[in-house]
């Protein structure tokens, strides 16, 4: 077989502690970013089926590179750190209001003055956007200091309802439109304008292959051993000198910015205009449901997980069609829910540690071929 470590010899720490110590797993990870980042735009650019469809690009690639970004920053929190959260869609809206308001100008009224910060370019408001998120996620994220399991998840439910309520109530963050929807300003970065569909994607994709790059070599440094001692036995991890108030505001820091980030590029990429619905709690559900799916702390889990509850509806409500068989969308619609329900129990049931664990599984047999255990 091809998957084979026989021969690769590790003669450093370095080589031994690499992300991908397996060749084969280097090759295949460089021939999946140069389709993802060379293939696809070509693909498309020659309007090579299914891949020159802007349906493609626009419902299904963009969403699913934003929500496993977002799916990233949740695994970050309850997958590596133990801490279970329900305010996802909340601060995704924090994101993308925030961002909007940075890329809009903002006017603060203080003691009878006006503190005035005009519009910013939109990659520091994207940024910007993700730190208010990052503020937020560590004042919600104090509760964690005294609570865990389900009474932190009540904790975090309530951030979502908060912001639920500001976003729809506070018409500051609205520039006091009267529907309370929004339109995000125009994308323009480094002078490049991006408006095509396949210019979003690739917009996308780099923010996406970045911040996983920077999550994966994050949770294997010290930090990420700290959030795994707290998420194993928190008390084993405080009397080995590990402090629980750095790692876990830390967890809801860098996990909040990275959700704030893709709240950010739903708003602006992905939407073009929204309204306090976009983040609802539903989209929290849904976050978690991708990362628990997946599999909890797991970086590439989070892309698994995503990509099973995006892309599965959309399959099964298209079969039908492309079968032709006379079936009503709201019967479809129904299927959808009743198969999807059906295959995430299923899942759950063979394999509760997620796709990810059954991809480690995979490999392992792959490994030990002709005689896997």
């Amino acid at each position: 077989m091809l998957y084979r470590e026989a021969g690769q010899f590790k003669t450093s720490y370095a080589a031994d502690m690499a992300v991908f110590p397996i060749r084969q797993d280097r090759i295949a990870l460089w021939l999946l970013l140069a389709f993802v980042f060379i293939g696809i735009p070509l693909l498309a650019n020659f309007q090579i089926w299914p891949f020159g469809s802007e349906y493609l690009l626009r419902a299904i690639l963009v969403p699913f590179l934003i929500l496993s970004l977002a799916a990233i920053g949740l695994n970050i929190l309850t997958g590596y750190c133990g801490q279970l959260s329900l305010g996802s869609g909340a601060f995704m809206a924090i994101g993308a209001y925030c961002a909007y308001k940075f890329g809009t100008g903002v006017n603060i009224p203080l003691f009878g003055l006006a503190l005035s910060i005009p519009p910013l370019p939109v990659l520091p408001s994207i940024l910007l956007g993700g730190l208010m998120a990052a503020i937020g996620g560590i004042l919600f994220g104090i509760p964690s200091l005294r609570i865990k399991g389900l009474y932190l998840a009540v904790a975090t439910l309530a951030a979502q309802f908060f912001f639920d309520w500001v976003f729809a109530r506070v018409q500051w963050f609205t520039n006091y439109t009267s529907s309370g929807s929004v339109n995000a300003p125009q994308l323009e970065f480094f002078g490049l304008f991006v408006n095509t569909p396949i210019e979003r994607y690739m917009l996308c994709l780099i923010f996406v292959v970045v911040f996983a790059m920077l999550a994966k070599n994050l949770v294997r440094g010290n930090l990420g051993r700290q959030w795994m001692a707290i998420r194993d036995m928190d008390i084993a991890a405080e009397l080995i000198g590990i402090r629980p108030l750095y790692a876990k505001l830390m967890a809801f820091a860098i996990s909040s910015f990275i959700i704030g980030v893709a709240g950010a590029l739903w708003a602006f990429v992905y939407l073009g205009s929204w309204e306090p619905l976009a983040f609802s709690i539903d989209r929290s559900f849904q976050l978690l449901f991708m990362v628990i799916i997946g599999g909890l702390g797991s970086i590439l889990g989070s892309f698994l997980g995503a990509a099973f509850i995006l892309v599965l509806p959309i399959l099964l409500d298209q079969v039908p069609h492309a079968l032709g068989i006379p079936v009503s969308v709201e019967t479809v619609s129904l299927l959808v829910f009743i198969v999807t329900g059906a295959l995430i129990c299923w899942l759950l049931i063979v394999e509760p540690h997620g796709f990810a664990r059954l991809w480690a599984t995979a490999k392992e047999k792959l490994r030990l071929w002709p005689y896997p255990y």
